[in-house]
C-alpha cells in the first residue's frame, strides 16, 4: 500500500538552480519482525542495480540472517561514535551523508531517540536535514510509534511507547508502504527464533506478541494508512472541482431531528453500514433563525446511540434543511441518505413544502431512502369471545350504547310523532329498527335489547290509539309491534354473531403474529433474556403481574418480574406453570381461558430456554475466569522459569573452583533443578495447548529402557506379553525419567515392572530401602500433569517390605 508513489530518478551530486527537496519513503509495519528493514534493503539493492547511488546510512539487522543477507554488497556508511556517561555508542553520521550526497540514503528506525548532546534530539530530525539537502531517504517505522496512536497502543498491549514521532512527519512522506504479515505468521517467525533470542521468545509470545494484540495493531496500521489515502483523495477531488460522490466506500448519512423514529433510522443505518463495511454519520440541521432554541429532547439519546454503534454525530446550521442536508452529504461523499417519515401536517406541507421531496430532487446521484415508522415493539392478544354469550364489547362503548340506545329510541319516536298521520306505525318502526341495529353494533346484544324494548313502548305511546298511552286498541298494531320485536331481536343477534366472528378472526391474527414473532426471534437470536420474556408475556395477556419464582429451601425468590401487582408466592397467583428445576411461572390477573393456555405454551418453552441460557452463560463466565487465572499462572511460571536459568548457569560456573566431590553433588542438583524448570515450562505449554499431546499405541518396554538409560541401580522386570498402552511416547519417557530420578535417591535399588490391572496397564517404579514417603515428593506434581495429559493416573504408595512405589496407570491400546 502506498501513496504518491514518487520514483527515485535523481543521480548523486548537485546542480545549479533552485534547491530540490528530497523525497521520503516510509516502510510502515504493525509490529517488530514483519520485515520492514528487509523490504527497505531489498528495494535499495533493486534501485542500486538500476544504477542509482544508494548508501546505507544506518541499519539495525539485530543478527537476523535474512536481513543480513539483504544487506549484501550495499555500501555502508560508518556510524558516528558518541560517548555518553562513559559508554561508547554510535549514531547516524549526518555530516558524512551530507558530504557524500547519495541519491538515496537508507536510514532505519525513524522514531529512534538520539544520544543526548548531539545535533538533534530525534532521528526524524536528522532525516529532515537530509531531505532539505535534496537527498532522498528510505526509512522504517512501526505503527505504535505514531504520536496519535500512542495511548491506543498502550491500552491494547499494556506497554507504554517512550519513542514517538509526530503524525505530520509521516503524513508528509511522498510514499508510504505497508509491510504486512498475518499475526499467525508473525508468531510462527517468533517461535522459530527469527526475531528475538531464544530466552525472550516465550515471554514475548505470551505478552506483546499475543494473537489479539497483533491483530489489533495490524488493524490500526491499515486504518491509519486508509485515512491518509482518503485525505489525498479528498484533496485531489477539491483541486479538480469534483463534487459528485465517488463510491470508493459506503457512507450512510442519517438525518436526525430528535423525533422518536430517529433511533430506528440509526439502527437501520448501522446494520447497512456493517453489512457493506461502511461509515455511519448522523446529521442534525439547526436552523439559522433558531440558534437560541434548545435542542430537541430526543437528540441526546440519539447521539449516545450513534457513539454506541460506532457512528459519528455532526450538527450543521442552515436556513434550508433539505439543501443543507444534501450539501453536507456531497461534502462527506455520502452514498446514501436515510430519512424518516415526516411529522409535518398536510397544511404545513402545502404552505412550506415537503423536506423529503426537496431532498429527493436535490440529491442527484446520492441514494435517498425514506423508511416507514417502526412497528410497535410488543403485541397484545385480545381476549377470546366467550361461548354462548354476547360478544365482548369495551366498557365505554357498552355504557355509551346503554345511554344512547333507549334514550335515542324514545327521542326518535317523540321527534317523529308530528308525522304520525303520514308516517304511520310501520314507518316509525322501520326507523327504530335502524336505531336498534346501530345500538347493537356499538354496544352489543344487551343494549340493543334495551333499545328494542324502549322503541316498542315509545311507538305504542306516540303512534297507536289511544294516543299517549300504553294501551293498543287495534289488533293490527299489536301484530306490527310484535313483528318489530322479533325482527329487532334477529337483527341484534346477527350483528352480535358478526361481531363475535370478527373478534375471533382478530384473536387468530394476533395469536399468529405473536407466534411468528416468537419463532422468528428464536431462530435469529436463540434463547431470549428472561426479564424481556416476562415483560412481553404480561403485555400479551394483559395481566396485572408476572414473575418467575425459584425455590430456595422453604422460600420462593423472584428472578424476573413484570407488572405493578407481582405475585411473590404461588398462592398469590391466579395461574401457575412449572418450569422445572424448582422454578415456577406465576400469573396474576384475569383468569386464562383455554385459548390463552394454548398460547402460553410457546412462552413457557422460551422461558425454559432462557433459564438454560442463563445457566450456560454463568458456566461460561466461570470457565473464562478459570482460563484467565490459568493463563496468569502460566505466564508467571514461564517468567520464573526464564529468570531461574541465569542463576543456575552462574552456579554451574562457580562450582568449577570447588573440590571435585562437591562439584559432582552441586552439578547433580543443578541438573535436577534445570530439568524441573524445563518440565514446569512444558507443563504450562501443555495446559495452554501450545504443545500438543499425540496419543498412539506405545510399547512400554521401549519407553522404560529409554528412560532408564544412563541411570545406575535400575532393574527392569517387565516380563513378556505386555500389551501396548495409549500414550505419547516422548511425554511418557519424560514422566518415567523423572520418577526414576525421584526413586534413585533411595538407599536401595529401583525396580520397574508392569502388568494389566482392571483392564489398564500399570507401570510400577519401586524404590526399595528407606522409609515410605509421607506425602508427594517435590517435583512429582509436574509428572502427574504429564500423566494426566495422557488420560492416565499417578499414585504414590508404600511398597511391600519398605520403600515407595510410584504407579502410572494408562489405558490399553485397542488392537
Amino acid at each position: 500500500m502506498s501513496s504518491r508513489g514518487a520514483e527515485h530518478g535523481r543521480g548523486s551530486g548537485g546542480g545549479g538552480g533552485a534547491a530540490v527537496t528530497g523525497k521520503l519513503r516510509v516502510f510502515l509495519g504493525a509490529a517488530p519482525g514483519v520485515g520492514k528493514t528487509y523490504a527497505m534493503l531489498r528495494e535499495g539493492r533493486r534501485l542500486r542495480g538500476e544504477g542509482l547511488d544508494v548508501v546505507v546510512g544506518l541499519v539495525e539487522t539485530y543478527g537476523r540472517r535474512g536481513t543480513d543477507e539483504q544487506l549484501g554488497d550495499l555500501p555502508v556508511l560508518p556510524r558516528r561514535p558518541v560517548s555518553y556517561r562513559g559508554v561508547e555508542l554510535t549514531e547516524l553520521d549526518v555530516d558524512a551523508l551530507l558530504a557524500r550526497r547519495p541519491a538515496l540514503a537508507l536510514v532505519d528506525e525513524l522514531a529512534h531517540t538520539d544520544v543526548p548532546g548531539g545535533r538533534n534530539e530525534k532521528r526524524w530530525q536528522d532525516v529532515r536535514e537530509l531531505l532539505d539537502a535534496g537527498i532522498d531517504v528510505a526509512t522504517t517505522l512501526n505503527i505504535q510509534h505514531l504520536e496519535s496512536l500512542n495511548d491506543v497502543v498502550e491500552q491494547i498491549t499494556g506497554v507504554a511507547q517512550r519513542e514517538t514521532i509526530p503524525d505530520e512527519v509521516v503524513r508528509a512522506a511522498d510514499r508510504i508502504e505497508l509491510v504486512d504479515l498475518s499475526p499467525q505468521a508473525l508468531r510462527t517467525r517468533m517461535a522459530q527464533g527469527e526475531i528475538y533470542a531464544p530466552d525472550r521468545i516465550d515471554v514475548a509470545l505470551d505478552h506483546y506478541f499475543r494473537a489479539g494484540n497483533l491483530g489489533a495493531l495490524r488493524e490500526l496500521a491499515l486504518l491509519w494508512l486508509a485515512d491518509r489515502v482518503e485525505e489525498e483523495l479528498a484533496d485531489y477531488r477539491a483541486r479538480h472541482g469534483i463534487r459528485a460522490p465517488w463510491e470508493t466506500k459506503e457512507r450512510i448519512m442519517v438525518a436526525l431531528n430528535g423525533a422518536p423514529q430517529g433511533e430506528h433510522l440509526i439502527r437501520r443505518g448501522a446494520r447497512t453500514a456493517t453489512r457493506v463495511h461502511g461509515d455511519l454519520i448522523g446529521v442534525h440541521v439547526r436552523l439559522d433563525d433558531a440558534t437560541a432554541q434548545r435542542e430537541p429532547p430526543g437528540l441526546a439519546e440519539q447521539r449516545a446511540l450513534l457513539r454506541e454503534l460506532h457512528g459519528t454525530f455532526v450538527e450543521v446550521s442552515g436556513g434550508d434543511v433539505a439543501r443543507t442536508l444534501v450539501d453536507f452529504a456531497r461534502t462527506e461523499s455520502a452514498t446514501q441518505i436515510l430519512l424518516g417519515p415526516t411529522s409535518r401536517s398536510r397544511l404545513r406541507e402545502l404552505v412550506s413544502g415537503s423536506v423529503i421531496n426537496r431532498v429527493i430532487r436535490l440529491a442527484g446521484p446520492i441514494d435517498v431512502r425514506v423508511l416507514p415508522p417502526p412497528e410497535p415493539g410488543l403485541l397484545t392478544v385480545p381476549p377470546a369471545p366467550r361461548r354462548r354469550r354476547p360478544a365482548l364489547v369495551p366498557v365505554r362503548r357498552r355504557r355509551l350504547a346503554w345511554l344512547l340506545g333507549p334514550v335515542g329510541a324514545v327521542a326518535l319516536a317523540w321527534a317523529l310523532s308530528p308525522l304520525r298521520d303520514s308516517l304511520g306505525l310501520s314507518g316509525v318502526l322501520l326507523c327504530l329498527l335502524l336505531l336498534v341495529a346501530g345500538t347493537a353494533r356499538l354496544g352489543g346484544l344487551l343494549p340493543a335489547a334495551g333499545s328494542t324494548a324502549a322503541g316498542a313502548l315509545a311507538a305504542d305511546f306516540f303512534f297507536t290509539t289511544p294516543w299517549h298511552s300504553l294501551m293498543v286498541e287495534r289488533g293490527v298494531d299489536v301484530a306490527a309491534l310484535l313483528l318489530f320485536l322479533a325482527v329487532a331481536g334477529v337483527i341484534s343477534h346477527l350483528i352480535d354473531g358478526l361481531t363475535r366472528r370478527s373478534q375471533q378472526a382478530g384473536r387468530a391474527r394476533a395469536e399468529a403474529a405473536v407466534l411468528a414473532r416468537l419463532a422468528g426471534e428464536t431462530v435469529e437470536s436463540g434463547a431470549r433474556v428472561l426479564p424481556d420474556l416476562v415483560a412481553e408475556l404480561r403485555q400479551v395477556f394483559q395481566l396485572d403481574g408476572v414473575a418467575v419464582l425459584v425455590r430456595t429451601g422453604a422460600l420462593w425468590l423472584p428472578v424476573a418480574t413484570a407488572g405493578p401487582e407481582v405475585p411473590l408466592r404461588p398462592d398469590e397467583a391466579s395461574f401457575s406453570v412449572d418450569l422445572g428445576d424448582d422454578a415456577l411461572l406465576v400469573l396474576r390477573g384475569t383468569p386464562l381461558t383455554e385459548e390463552d393456555a394454548r398460547l402460553l405454551g410457546p412462552y413457557v418453552t422460551q422461558l425454559k430456554l432462557a433459564r438454560e441460557r442463563e445457566r450456560l452463560v454463568a458456566q461460561a463466565s466461570a470457565a473464562e475466569v478459570l482460563a484467565q487465572t490459568d493463563a496468569l499462572h502460566t505466564a508467571l511460571l514461564e517468567a520464573v522459569g526464564q529468570d531461574l536459568r541465569a542463576p543456575l548457569a552462574a552456579v554451574r560456573r562457580e562450582t568449577e573452583r570447588l573440590p571435585e566431590p562437591a562439584v559432582e553433588r552441586i552439578d547433580a542438583e543443578v541438573a535436577r533443578m534445570e530439568r524441573l524448570v524445563a518440565n514446569l515450562l512444558d507443563l504450562s505449554r501443555l495446559r495452554a495447548g501450545v504443545m500438543p499431546v499425540v496419543l498412539r499405541p506405545t510399547a512400554v518396554a521401549e519407553v522404560v529402557r529409554a528412560a532408564a538409560e544412563g541411570l545406575a541401580g535400575v532393574r527392569i522386570d517387565l516380563g513378556s506379553g505386555l500389551p501396548q498402552v495409549l500414550a505419547d511416547p516422548g511425554l511418557l519417557e519424560r514422566a518415567l525419567a523423572d520418577v526414576l530420578a525421584s526413586g534413585g535417591t533411595a538407599a536401595g535399588a529401583v525396580v520397574v515392572d508392569a502388568g494389566v490391572v482392571a483392564g489398564r496397564v500399570d507401570v510400577r517404579v519401586t524404590a526399595h530401602g528407606g522409609e515410605a514417603v509421607a506425602g508427594e515428593p517435590a517435583g512429582l506434581a509436574v509428572v502427574r500433569g504429564f500423566v494426566e495429559a495422557m488420560n492416565g493416573e499417578l499414585a504414590v504408595e508404600e511398597a511391600p517390605g519398605g520403600g515407595t512405589a510410584y504407579v502410572i496407570s494408562l489405558a490399553r491400546a485397542v488392537a
